[in-house]
């Protein structure tokens, strides 16, 4: 029996060796960085020790604690101090629960077809809100009132056969990498308010679309009728926390309740509420986004002088691009990065707040010793 032991402890260390080993190779092969998503970077040094440091004693659960206090009033420092501000533990859940506190399950939303709310959560907006998603084709990912008034048809209003149109909701950054400028998104505000209807803003990457227009974050959102935003963490620097934040405060009287009902309540909210205060220090929100687009930018600079077509204009963190589908598995075996269209050959590639000018160069240098290579 104890051979056998012996035996079992021997294979489990082996078989713990092999998988290390095969996750260092693959590590190897991916390089030192991708450019996949925003997602897969790592944590800003300076939010783990915020982490660390509201890791102290015992503290109030669900959001009755100092940190969270003090992260709300940084919200209010930034976005003005008429706002509700309920964090979450991620962008889908901003997004589901932001519009749910919005709708009736009889209404639909506008959105671009291309919209994270379509597109990447699996349905969610749908079935949480009940709500029909109404998606209007866009060729950069911004959808403007003319597009909007030709899908809104009169006799929807008070119709029972149809839903009943209530949100628009955009993204900023969109999904393509274009930015909204503050004058478009209050066309769009001031004719969804002249209809009974609200915006909803995804501003997962709300951030770099600051640093690209170089505004207060209030002339794209407060100033521009934005109602709910979902504001974005995760995408900028931060390892997990979102916070839905209302503008239009009638719209936040029950969404304590929603919130809970949808199970985007953190008990330790303390480690979320630590993020953001962080996050709001020293500009360090910006700072970061500012380096993400300007690796973007120098990205796409170079690219281009190699002849590869740039298919979006490169105003935040990510680089839309046409490339030889000969060249792109050769590509993804050393650097991973998404096909966003495989018709087109056309891929993303995007920055984050700890890419490396170096980076860029090796990745740069790659691609050009691969179409030599051809």
């Amino acid at each position: 029996m104890k051979n056998y032991r012996n035996y079992l402890f021997c294979v489990m260390i082996s078989l713990s060796y092999l998988t290390i080993n095969t996750m260092d190779q693959k590590e190897s092969q991916n390089g030192m960085r991708s450019f996949a998503s925003d997602n897969n970077a790592g944590v800003h040094p300076q939010i783990l020790q915020a982490i660390q440091k509201a890791n102290v004693d015992h503290t109030v659960a669900y959001g009755d604690d100092v940190y969270t206090e003090k992260a709300i009033n940084k919200f209010k420092e930034l976005l003005g101090n008429d706002i509700d501000v309920y964090f979450v533990y991620g962008g889908t859940g901003a997004n589901v629960l932001g519009l749910k506190a919005m709708t009736n399950s009889v209404d639909g939303i506008f959105c671009a077809d291309t919209a994270h709310i379509n597109v990447d959560e699996c349905g969610g907006p749908e079935k949480y809100t009940g709500c029909k998603l109404l998606l209007i084709p866009t060729s950069n990912g911004k959808i403007t009132v003319e597009q909007i008034k030709n899908h809104v048809a009169t006799s929807w209003v008070g119709d029972q056969h149809h839903v009943q149109a209530k949100v628009i909701s955009i993204t900023q950054s969109t999904e393509l990498g274009t930015v909204y400028t503050p004058q478009e998104i209050k066309e769009i505000a001031d004719y969804a308010h002249s209809h009974n209807m609200y915006v909803h803003m995804d501003g997962a990457r709300i951030a770099n679309a600051v640093a690209s227009l170089n505004v207060d974050i209030k002339e794209i959102t407060a100033n521009a009728g934005v109602d709910v935003l979902s504001f974005g963490g995760t995408k900028n620097g931060i390892i997990f926390g979102d916070a839905v934040v209302f503008f239009n405060k009638d719209l936040s009287i029950n969404f304590k309740f929603i919130r809970k009902q949808g199970m985007q309540l953190a008990s330790k909210m303390r480690f979320i509420a630590a993020q953001f205060e962080e996050l709001f220090s020293n500009n360090l929100w910006m700072k970061n986004a500012q380096h993400a687009n300007k690796m973007a930018q120098l990205l796409a600079d170079k690219v281009s002088k190699l002849g590869i077509e740039l298919t979006q204009k490169v105003q935040g963190n990510a680089v839309f691009a046409q490339v030889a589908k000969e060249y792109i598995e050769k590509l993804q075996k050393k650097y991973f990065f998404y096909v966003w269209n495989e018709e087109k050959s056309e891929v993303r590639w995007m920055t984050s707040f700890d890419t490396k000018e170096e980076d860029i160069n090796n990745f740069v240098e790659f691609i050009k010793e691969t179409i030599a290579s051809k």
